[in-house]
């Protein structure tokens, strides 16, 4: 009859009254230890397969001693690194002998109780009354009035033969958006505000054509405008 067991992380197969060496066990020499992590179970024609292990299985051992196993050597070497590491290893392992192979009927290993953690009686806070809300101060200083918004609405200045996009923008700027400013602003005056606007620009015109626009004789001007070259005469 024999067994395949598994013991410190390791399967062996194992026979009654057989002498294993295995991984060291935490355990002091001469006591008796149980194994119910059993795979396997063969005695002769009657072989048991667990799924993993066979319910109620064990395997009984005694810890004869403790020792260390053979030296090892460990070497390392990487190529055209310069490295190299030697290092030498003995295992710690303890020998067992097998004493008993149970099929069924053996009661599981006893596992120690996981201890209960005892909550700490939180201290009692004395439940303090609700200091009363602050009253939200009267306001102190009145509301200032909005500022008034212009109401001049802004004209296409682009709609004056010779004025194109960048030049509305630049007399925006000097504060001439309407055809009225326009009107009453002299040529010389309109020159110097789009002197750094590039091209030649000739801006006699300009304050007459506004002031046909600011009039509303949108027909009048469309028919001078027809004989207008870029704003010249």
């Amino acid at each position: 009859m024999y067994a395949i067991v598994e013991i410190a992380g390791h399967q062996f197969k194992v026979e009654k009254d057989q002498k294993v060496f295995v991984n060291r066990l935490a355990a002091e020499e001469g006591k008796t230890m149980s194994f119910d992590n059993v795979l396997l179970i063969a005695d002769g024609d009657n072989v048991t397969l667990g799924a993993p292990a066979i319910g109620g299985a064990q395997v009984s051992a005694k810890i004869l001693k403790h020792l260390q196993g053979d030296k090892v050597i460990v070497f390392k070497k990487k190529r055209r690194k310069g490295y190299r590491v030697k290092n030498g290893h003995r295992q710690a392992l303890t020998e067992i002998i097998i004493e008993s192979i149970v099929a069924s009927g053996a009661k599981p290993a006893k596992k120690a109780a996981p201890k209960k953690e005892t909550k700490k009686a939180e201290p009692k806070v004395e439940a303090k009354a609700a200091a009363p809300k602050a009253e939200p101060k009267a306001k102190v200083a009145a509301a200032k009035p909005a500022a008034k918004k212009a109401t001049g609405k802004a004209d296409d200045l682009k709609k004056v033969e010779g004025i194109g996009p960048k030049i509305a923008s630049v007399l925006a700027e000097a504060g001439i958006s309407t055809f009225a400013e326009l009107a009453k602003t002299e040529a010389s005056k309109i020159s110097e505000i789009i002197a750094g606007v590039r091209g030649n620009h000739v801006t006699d015109t300009w304050p007459a054509q506004a002031q046909m626009a600011a009039d509303g004789k949108w027909d009048e001007l469309k028919k001078w405008q027809d004989e207008l070259d870029g704003g010249k005469a």
